[in-house]
């Protein structure tokens, strides 16, 4: 007993300290976290120092790192917005599916594997990361994109068919008491039933009782409430035949309403953010060198031909959907990979007897290394766009592409240091956007990252209605020049008169200007940094939160009062110039 509890502290100390000093080195090149966890992976596992020997029960731990980021996004995606996102989800996700699935069935038959083990060998190879795919989208962007969007209801679909692939899996091994695989008979009636009632407890019980929770004033409480919710969902939601992920997503969803979303989500970011991670490195551990090494060329060459495939397929959904030609190649090869799910099934089809346990060690290992190769893909494409592509002037840019039809999006004039920081709590809240600046470069950065910036003079009408602006809910002006900003705010109210338009301006004189060009609001840099640091100091003098509060406040409301008055003395002016 103490030798294994040695054992476990010393996995633990391993894994945590191949976190802190590979994960910053991948960083720090410009590789990203995922490739960092796989390789730290592949160090600690059986065919790196073999530290870790015992990968299937660190696996079963990781796999909860896919669940809390499952009710992240759940928490990010509203129901009103998810049936929006209906169509994709139904017309992107089922094509890509059924699309890829026939294709690699056909594929399977032609290297001579037989009907029931190509069925299984091409939707389990369909099936895309949801954990690779939401890691990535976070690092440029998340789902805020046309990009993104699409991908999430790729993602969204392929786990929702993941259940009833494990039921082909059982039916076709001929013994319906396989399906104990996935838990307890999956029964369609009964899993509709809990999801609505669960959506029920979301809508009218969660936040009182959270509210008794919360009454009680203790954090720690809370957090246990936090990740009860979480697992408890996704356990219900596994007993009746679904997923854990969708159980989280759904526990996600439950909660997207609440007055409490925004300390849940806090809470529960370390737990994702630790058990993701591990989840990654089970990955690395997973890599059965010896077969690689044995069938490296036939290995890599069906997964560099299975990644095109996909790829090829998803680009040609997206363009049919009417993505532009850079933003349904970024799509591609963003889901070109194989994921976590098929190694699932094809577990359960080995065990089953369905797959040869040779056959399912090379499709493990196609899986990882899809993975592996998907972020230097993703890098490479971007690269590539950003040198050799330019969209063509009837293309509208593509500005809208980056926003819903059916929803308003917010244009973000400027992408410095202030817009920056607007775009990013913009994309944080899930709040569709489109930014313009006119600094080449700056733009390039951006797009690099994942973010829907675009090069042009936002001055300018032609610029404004490309991105949409008829469509937009309102104008945020970020830049820097004192004359840029009045050209801008004077153009857009002259041309679209009903436009909230926020400005952001130099000083209290400034403000009174734009206000005067037909500024909605304006915010001025000099008041907003000098009132922050006065808070502090106040703060550290030991006056009370609420007394410097009200002190900043009255002077705030003083000063735009003064802008007020300001304003009215330039139009008595005007008015007895005209005269």
């Amino acid at each position: 007993m103490e030798h294994e509890s040695a054992q476990y502290l010393i996995d633990i100390l391993a894994l945590l300290l191949a976190t802190v000093v590979v994960v910053p080195v991948f960083h720090a090149i410009r590789l990203g976290a995922i490739l960092g966890y796989l390789t730290a992976g592949v160090i600690l596992g059986p065919w790196g120092l073999a530290i870790i020997t015992e990968v299937e029960q660190i696996r079963h731990l990781g796999e909860f790192g896919v669940v809390f980021l499952l009710f992240v996004l759940g928490i990010e995606l509203k129901p009103e917005k998810l049936w929006q996102m209906r169509k994709m989800v139904v017309g992107l996700g089922l094509g890509q599916l059924f699309i890829s699935a026939a294709a690699l069935y056909a594929i399977g038959l032609l290297l001579g594997l037989s009907a029931q083990t190509a069925l299984i060998v091409s939707f389990g190879l369909a099936l895309s990361s949801t954990a690779f795919c939401l890691k990535l989208l976070a690092e440029r962007g998340g789902i805020s994109t046309l990009m993104g969007r699409m991908s999430f209801s790729i993602l969204l679909l392929q786990d929702l068919a993941v259940v009833p692939l494990l039921a082909l899996v059982s039916y076709l091994a001929g013994s319906a008491s396989d399906a104990n695989h996935t838990g307890t008979e999956f029964n369609l009636l009964i899993a509709i039933g809990v999801i609505v009632l669960f959506l029920f407890i979301g809508r009218y019980l969660l936040n009182p009782i959270l509210g008794k929770i919360v009454a009680s004033q203790d954090p720690d409480v809370f957090i246990a409430v936090s990740v009860l919710l979480v697992l408890g969902v996704a356990w219900v939601m596994e007993s009746v035949g679904l997923s854990m992920a969708l159980g989280a997503f759904l526990a996600g969803v439950m909660i997207a309403e609440s007055h409490y979303r925004h300390q849940i989500e806090a809470d529960i970011l370390p737990f994702r953010g630790i058990l993701l991670g591990l989840f990654f490195m089970t990955v690395g551990m997973g890599v059965d060198f010896g077969l690689l090494w044995d069938q490296l060329a036939v290995i890599i060459g069906l997964t560099i031909g299975l990644m095109s495939l996909k790829a090829a397929i998803v680009y040609t959904l997206a363009r049919i959907s009417g993505a532009r030609h850079d933003v349904s190649l970024q799509t591609g090869v963003l889901l070109s990979q194989s994921g976590e799910f098929g190694f699932v099934l094809f577990g359960v089809a080995s065990l089953s007897g369905l797959l040869s346990q040779e056959l399912a060690q090379m499709l493990t290992l196609i899986i990882v290394l899809s993975m592996a190769f998907t972020p230097f893909v993703v890098m490479g494409t971007n690269s590539l766009l950003l040198r050799f592509y330019r969209p063509e002037e009837n293309d509208d840019m593509s500005f809208t592409h980056f926003v819903d039809d059916s929803e308003q999006h917010v244009i973000l004039a400027g992408f410095g240091r202030v817009g920056a920081r607007i775009g990013a709590l913009l994309a944080a809240a899930n709040v569709p956007y489109i930014a313009i600046d006119m600094k080449q470069e700056r733009v390039k950065s951006a797009r690099k990252q994942g973010f829907p910036v675009f090069f042009g003079d936002a001055s300018r009408l032609k610029v404004l209605q490309a991105a949409g602006a008829d469509k937009a809910k309102m104008l945020v002006i970020a830049l820097e020049g004192v004359e840029q900003v009045n050209k801008l705010v004077s153009q857009v109210r002259l041309h679209y008169a009903e436009m909230p338009i926020h400005a952001r301006a130099r000083d209290r004189q400034h403000c009174a200007s734009l206000i005067t060009y037909g500024a909605s609001t304006t915010v001025s840099d000099t008041l907003e940094t000098s009132l922050r640091l006065t808070e502090e100091v106040l703060l550290g003098n030991g006056l009370e939160p609420d007394q410097v509060r009200r002190v900043i406040n009255e002077f705030r409301e003083d000063y735009y009062s003064d802008v007020v008055k300001k304003v009215v003395e330039n139009k008595v002016v005007m008015g007895e110039l005209r005269h």
